[in-house]
């Protein structure tokens, strides 16, 4: 059997491609750090630190039109010898830089980062139903507890058993014919 020569010189390239979307995607890392968003809340984390005087250093979140370190939004890192990492909550839409320096003065990463902005919510809801009635659970999935189901129980019980002796005495009661 003979394989063409395209053929062969596809086959790295097949494999390179496959390669990388087996490859999981996460946060993006750059220079030892690492930037996610969730929301409104930009977070960092990084193991390029080490503790020194009981603190593994510092993180800032600079928005346009800041230069330096210092005009930033600061928070200190906090965490283990295996990794560290800060967060900061309700930013705004736009794009920031975060830039970590450690505790010995080394930088241990500048990264760039977009905060979407978040829908707002409604004020009440618009939907209604075109035809009909909206279904739905309504309050039928609230949980008592166990005494309630217990007591629940019992009624359920007793209604049973008068129910049963009501026949049982109506029964035995009427004279047969025959």
């Amino acid at each position: 059997m003979s394989i063409s020569k395209p053929l062969l010189r596809l086959g790295p390239t097949v494999a390179a491609a496959a390669a990388l979307a087996l490859m999981p995607a996460g946060p993006a890392a750059a220079d030892g750090i690492s930037v996610s968003t969730t929301g409104n809340t930009v977070s960092v984390s990084t193991t390029a630190c080490t503790q020194i005087n009981g603190h593994w250093g510092t993180a800032s979140l600079l928005s346009g039109g800041q230069a330096n370190f210092s005009q930033g939004r600061q928070v200190a890192l906090s965490g283990t010898s295996s990794g560290q990492s800060a967060a900061w909550s309700n930013v705004g839409a736009g794009t920031y830089t975060v830039i970590v320096v450690c505790s010995n003065g080394s930088t241990a990463g500048t990264q760039s980062v977009v905060v979407s902005p978040t829908p707002s919510p409604s004020a009440s809801p618009t939907a209604s139903p075109s035809r009909g009635v909206m279904g739905g659970v309504g309050g039928g999935s609230k949980d008592y507890g166990t005494v309630t189901a217990v007591a629940g129980g019992t009624l359920v019980g007793a209604g049973v058993l008068g129910t049963v002796l009501y026949l049982r005495r109506r029964n035995t009661a009427r004279p047969t014919h025959l």
